[in-house]
């Protein structure tokens, strides 16, 4: 078991991690796009015209280096360091220094009906803003070389084997760890650049969870309104099974997000952009893969430029 574990390459994607399968056969080999380091840093919030609230799908910087080469100056704090929207959010925001007029909220599908809800309750935002200037997590920039995995417990070698033998095998989903599904994919090597590209993971989480409802739109559009003083831009990323699985899961939802005009219809984006770039998410993760951050990026960039033009010349 010992000298198994030593050579099973440590993961480097979640759902891979978190399945216990293996990176040979699930690791994206597509290299990823680098980005100017200095495209990737944020200012104070004293200093921003744009303010990112943001989940996991905003921590590496990257969707939001197309607005900094674009002239904009951006912060980006999160949803677990703030907690949740209240009533009170532009005093708090004004207080803690931020002049700026447009605010971004983002959040991944399976997250935000939660993020409504509490904030449809939360009347006051206890939590100061901490903004990061540096991402939050710093993205690979290649497919990691061989090293002795000497870090794992003896029995992940093993355990890893016997899982990525079964998903090989396997003519339809299975699961792993209670969290990640090996899931086929209908024209998967068109999608996905892994050595099993006929198949990918997913995230349990994102089929236990309800769908979004319009409802939740509701809340969005008041929201907004109670905050004349912000320009809102709501960014719903769609969950990667979503994107590659079940399609029409919230087409109720998007109707009414697109009547109400609060934000670019990404659910859309990503049906269209999936086909067009290979490892539009990672094959072995649920978040965007560096590849699709840069397209996210871009359509933002559309997005924002008419509701509030940059203040400096683009870069």
């Amino acid at each position: 078991m010992l000298v198994v574990t030593l050579f099973t390459p440590a993961p480097y994607g979640d759902l891979s991690r978190i399945g216990r399968l293996s990176d040979a056969d699930f690791g994206w080999l597509a290299p990823p796009p680098v980005v100017d380091k200095s495209l990737v840093k944020g200012v104070p919030l004293t200093e921003a015209d744009v303010l990112v609230i943001g989940d996991s799908f905003s921590m590496t910087h990257r969707w939001q280096s197309r607005l900094v080469a674009a002239g904009y100056a951006v912060s980006t704090i999160y949803w677990g360091q703030i907690g949740y929207l209240c009533s009170d959010f532009t005093t708090w925001a004004q207080h803690a220094g931020f002049k700026g007029k447009l605010v971004v909220v983002e959040s991944v599908e399976r997250l935000l009906s939660e993020r409504v809800a509490k904030s449809q309750t939360c009347n006051a935002m206890i939590k100061q803003p901490q903004v990061k200037t540096t991402p939050f997590l710093e993205p690979l920039e290649q497919v990691p070389g061989f090293q002795l995995n000497s870090s794992a417990k003896l029995t992940t070698g093993i355990i890893t084997w016997l899982n990525t033998r079964k998903a090989r095998r396997a003519t339809g989903d299975t699961e792993y760890s209670e969290e990640t599904w090996v899931r086929p994919v209908k024209d998967g090597c068109l999608y996905f650049s892994h050595k099993l590209c006929e198949k990918a993971l997913f995230f349990y989480e994102d089929t236990d969870n309800p769908p979004l409802k319009p409802a939740d739109v509701t809340f969005m559009t008041t929201f907004n309104a109670a905050h004349p003083d912000f320009k809102f831009i709501w960014m719903v990323i769609p969950d990667k099974t979503t994107v590659y699985i079940d399609t029409a899961h919230n087409a109720d939802f998007m109707k009414a997000f697109n009547d109400a005009r609060i934000g670019p219809d990404l659910f859309r984006f990503a049906a269209e952009e999936r086909g067009r770039v290979r490892d539009f998410y990672f094959p072995n993760d649920t978040h965007l893969s560096m590849h699709g951050q840069l397209q996210l990026g871009d359509r933002m960039l559309q997005v924002i430029r008419p509701v509030e033009p940059p203040p400096v010349q683009a870069r």
